[in-house]
C-alpha cells in the first residue's frame, strides 16, 4: 500500500480503510449478537405506545394520538455487550394535524391513520437551520362521496403553539415530556408529541443525492426513508428560549424515522 504525506502527517488511503473496516466489523461479529426479537425493553416500549394510544389530545376529543418507538429501543440491531438502552422513546403524531413544506400542493388524499378534517400547517423557516415554525394554513375535510379531501382557508394565519415549555411544572427532556417510574425496574419514558410531516423538506433536499462511500446507503434505502419524510417536534432553539413568543412558538424538524432505518441497515 501506498501512503501519501502531507505536511509530515501520515494519511490513510482507501485500502488502510478497508482493513480498518474489516477489523471493526470481525469485532462486532466476535463480540456482539442479534437482538432478540422481544426483549424486556421492547415489551415496556409496546406497554407505553398502548397506552399512548388510549389517550387523546386534551384540545380534540375526536383526535387520536398515532405512536411510534424510537430511540435506542428501536435503533440497536445488536446487541451490544454492555447495556446500551437507558430510557424509552416514544413518539405520537395527532391525527388531525399535518405538516407540509412551505408551497407544497394541497394533499387530496391522506393515509387512513388520519381522521376526515385535518388542520394543515405549513412549515416555515427561521432564522435558526433546523428549526422553524408551523403556519395554520388550512383545513381539509373528507368527503364521503369519493373519500377525497377539500380545502377550507383560514381567515387569519397563525402559528401552531409549541406547548412544551409553557408548563414550568412539567419536566422535560429535550423535545419529550419525561415521566419517571417509581418502580426502579421499569425505565423512564421519554414522551415526544410531534406533528407529521409526509414529505420530505426542503431544507434536507441535498440529502438523498449526497455523494457517499462503500455503497451505503443503497438507492433503495434512501428512497424508503425520502418516502417516510419527517416530523416537526416542540423545541426551541437554545438562543430562542428566553423570549417568550418564540419559546412556544418554535419547532425543530425531527428525522427519528429516517435514524431508525439507517441504524438498522
Amino acid at each position: 500500500m501506498r501512503c501519501i504525506e502531507v505536511n509530515s502527517h501520515r494519511t490513510t488511503t482507501m485500502a488502510d480503510e478497508g482493513v480498518f473496516g474489516d477489523i471493526v466489523t470481525k469485532f462486532f461479529l466476535n463480540t456482539c449478537r442479534l437482538r432478540p426479537q422481544l426483549s424486556e425493553y421492547t415489551v415496556q416500549a409496546v406497554m407505553h405506545c398502548a397506552i399512548t394510544a388510549t389517550a387523546q389530545p386534551a384540545n380534540d376529543a375526536e383526535a387520536d394520538l398515532i405512536p411510534l418507538i424510537a430511540g435506542s429501543v428501536a435503533e440497536f440491531y445488536i446487541e451490544p455487550m454492555l447495556p446500551h438502552v437507558g430510557d424509552i422513546d416514544v413518539m405520537a403524531h395527532d391525527s388531525t394535524i399535518l405538516a407540509i413544506p412551505r408551497g407544497h400542493p394541497r394533499p387530496t388524499q391522506l393515509p387512513a391513520e388520519f381522521r376526515n378534517y385535518v388542520r394543515v400547517c405549513e412549515i416555515v423557516d427561521s432564522h435558526f437551520p433546523g428549526y422553524v415554525y408551523l403556519e395554520l394554513c388550512y383545513l381539509l375535510t373528507q368527503c364521503v362521496d369519493d373519500n377525497d379531501y377539500y380545502c377550507s382557508e383560514y381567515d387569519n394565519n397563525r402559528c401552531l403553539q409549541n406547548f412544551l415549555y409553557g408548563d414550568h411544572e412539567i419536566r422535560t427532556h429535550g423535545p419529550a415530556l419525561l415521566s419517571v417510574s417509581r418502580n426502579t425496574e421499569i425505565l423512564s419514558v421519554d414522551n415526544v408529541y410531534c406533528v407529521r410531516c409526509l414529505s420530505w423538506p426542503p431544507q434536507a433536499a441535498d440529502w438523498p443525492t449526497r455523494q457517499r462511500i462503500y455503497n451505503w446507503l443503497d438507492s433503495a434505502t434512501v428512497g424508503r426513508i425520502v418516502s417516510s419524510g419527517c416530523d416537526v417536534v416542540p423545541m426551541a432553539h437554545s438562543q430562542c428560549r428566553q423570549d417568550e413568543r418564540m419559546r412556544k412558538l418554535q419547532w425543530r424538524l425531527s428525522f427519528s424515522r429516517a435514524e431508525i432505518v439507517l441504524t438498522n441497515s
